[in-house]
């Protein structure tokens, strides 16, 4: 029977060059000169440092555009709040990678609302969905690619 998983993957390597590129546009522009504004990365964490609240506004903006020249669907970064102390300010940016169990749910839904005969199955952090037709399968990913779930999905696995 064919087959295939969703998934909502991001390529490390990929974030690793927007957040370098990021801190060198920093490094380069006037209005940052000597602010020590940077980007700083934990596996799938960014944290923000800037020394004012309009600063990290902007290193956000520059982030989301080299993000998205890199072929990383925005959508993924989770901003957190913009915490302020005397000296700086700081903001958390999850990059959300991998379908946890609510969006997972979510997705499961939005098949079953297709109304699609096809059966799916969670497994840790992807969707099998498996069907008679392949011509199935195929209007499984049209109604994934055209709804809205709030991460960006791959569709890997294709088997027939």
């Amino acid at each position: 029977m064919p087959s295939f998983d969703v998934v909502s993957e991001i390529d490390a390597h990929e974030l690793t060059n927007a957040v370098d590129q990021t801190n060198r546009e920093i490094a380069n522009r006037f209005d940052f000169k000597g602010s020590g504004a940077r980007v700083e990365r934990e596996e799938y964490v960014l944290t923000i440092i800037a020394q004012a609240e309009f600063q990290v506004k902007q290193v956000v903006e520059i982030l989301r555009l080299k993000v998205a020249k890199r072929g990383i669907d925005v959508v993924c970064l989770d901003e957190g709040d913009i915490s302020t102390n005397v000296a700086e300010a700081r903001q958390k940016i999850t990059v959300r990678h991998g379908l946890d169990q609510e969006f997972a749910r979510k997705v499961v839904k939005c098949i079953k609302e297709s109304q699609v005969k096809v059966t799916t199955q969670i497994q840790d952090e992807q969707v099998r969905v498996t069907g008679k037709k392949r011509d199935d399968l195929q209007a499984v990913i049209a109604v994934l690619r055209s709804a809205s779930i709030g991460l960006p999905l791959q569709f890997t696995n294709f088997r027939d």
